[in-house]
């Protein structure tokens, strides 16, 4: 694990169907023990139901209306609150309100940072989201079981 710092803002930054990812820390900074993501989450927006097989994933909320489905519990945290899913939870989260949301997300063991820079586009300041692409869609789907994901997306 190496010593140091990262200023605010600091860290790549990828849109992943429509939300935007910036890792704070990666597995790299950290050993592999963990990696650290700010998640900006566009109002009505949010991942796909879906399974992290190989890491447990926590979320601290830092503003905005989340809502939180996990293993058949739904629940809204305020702001401040601190969420744990073991890995092997199936869950996902959608942004109920009606301004950004944003949260930090840490995964143990690291790995799932890779997996965005992998899905992902570069953001760069001012960027604004955008729907997802069947493309981009499709290249989540693709990748997810290299990660040890299972996406699950609703049927039509």
């Amino acid at each position: 694990m190496r010593t140091g710092m990262t200023v605010a803002g600091d860290g790549p930054s990828i849109w992943v169907v429509g939300d935007r990812y910036t890792i704070k820390a990666s597995g790299d900074d950290t050993g592999g023990a963990f990696s650290m993501i700010e998640a900006w989450v566009s109002p009505q927006s949010g991942p796909p139901p879906h399974l992290h097989h190989r890491e447990d994933e926590a979320f601290y909320i830092l503003e905005g209306s989340l809502e939180f489905h996990a293993d058949g519990q739904t629940f809204r945290p305020d702001p401040g609150a601190w969420i744990s899913l073991a890995r092997g939870s199936l869950h996902w989260f959608r942004n109920v309100g009606e301004t950004p949301a944003r949260m930090l997300i840490m995964t143990t063991p690291a790995g799932l940072e890779q997996f965005f820079l992998e899905v992902g586009r570069p953001a760069a300041d001012g960027d604004e989201p955008t729907p997802p692409s069947q493309q981009e869609i499709d290249r989540l789907i693709e990748a997810a079981p290299r990660y040890g994901l299972e996406i699950r997306l609703p049927a039509h």
